[in-house]
């Protein structure tokens, strides 16, 4: 990878993200859903789920950043890519020298950026309003750096791929089965509630060990009691985490690569003909 065109990107990324936090209708964007999540959770506070000690609002929080790390870390990017295939700026970018490389490292660094500030103010947020949530102790700080860490790497390319062959219209219908998964995933109720089957469909997933991972972090060690197996399964967290990030990061360049070659003025006029089209 050239030096240039990735200091270029570094460059890009951090202008972009300067942009996203100092313009108040994509603030919004960014934190609205989050706050509503809030706000249900804080009524929620109350509620206490079994004899765990802990109330359901208590035991969402995690969840709610797991799904943060899962569902905006893979929109992030895809949305992106979706607009700049269709507006013209990825053929711009290819016009320049490097310039993908460029581009497409000034996005990950974006998209990346974004997600940690959402998890960091939430997390915040969620530990004045909601309580039950701390980082206690160097090891639970280890645990909580290493799975965001690792749950980026597992989801960003998705977004990537996802992005490259993608439109506005399917794009926008993927919503509705990632909600679906949300809702199995234990992120905002524990998975152990749910049938065996459906445990089972959400653990193939990222988002069901994201909201484990960062419950790992944040809650008492006793909470694992409510988890599969009563444990915490850091080892196999890391492990599907991983599987999900080498699979991603193997197939990623492939797809850009090919999404790069074959992006043309032609391709872009023919998108954005579709675009009207379904517009009027």
């Amino acid at each position: 990878m050239n030096a240039t065109a990735t200091r270029a990107g570094l460059a890009r990324g951090g202008i972009e993200l300067r942009q996203l936090y100092t313009n108040g209708p994509d603030l919004i964007g960014q934190f609205l859903t989050p706050a509503i999540a809030l706000a249900v959770l804080f009524l929620l506070r109350g509620r206490m789920y079994g004899d765990s000690g802990l109330s359901v609002a208590e035991l969402a929080v995690p969840g709610l950043l797991g799904s943060i790390i899962a569902f905006n870390g893979m929109y992030a990017l895809l949305n992106v890519l979706v607009l700049d295939r269709e507006d013209g700026t990825l053929l711009r970018a290819k016009a320049v020298p490097r310039g993908m490389t460029g581009y497409f490292v000034g996005k990950i660094v974006a998209s990346a950026g974004s997600v940690i500030v959402q998890v960091v103010v939430v997390l915040g947020v969620g530990m004045v309003i909601i309580g039950g949530s701390s980082l206690s102790g160097p090891g639970a700080v280890v645990t909580f750096v290493w799975v965001v860490a690792l749950g980026l790497l597992a989801v960003l390319p998705f977004g990537a791929i996802l992005g490259s062959v993608l439109d506005t219209r399917t794009a926008f219908l993927l919503t509705m089965p990632l909600m679906g998964l949300i809702a199995i995933s234990g992120i905002f109720y524990p998975i152990t509630a749910l049938p065996g089957w459906l445990q089972a469909v959400g653990q193939s997933f990222p988002m069901y060990w994201l909201g484990l991972g960062m419950r790992s972090a944040l809650l008492p060690e006793e909470a694992a009691a409510i988890e599969i197996g009563q444990s915490w399964r850091h080892l196999e967290t890391a492990a599907v985490l991983g599987v999900w990030a080498v699979v991603g990061l193997m197939i990623a360049p492939v797809v850009l690569r090919r999404m790069a070659r074959h992006e043309s003025g032609s391709s872009m006029a023919e998108r954005r003909d579709k675009a009207m089209q379904r517009a009027f």
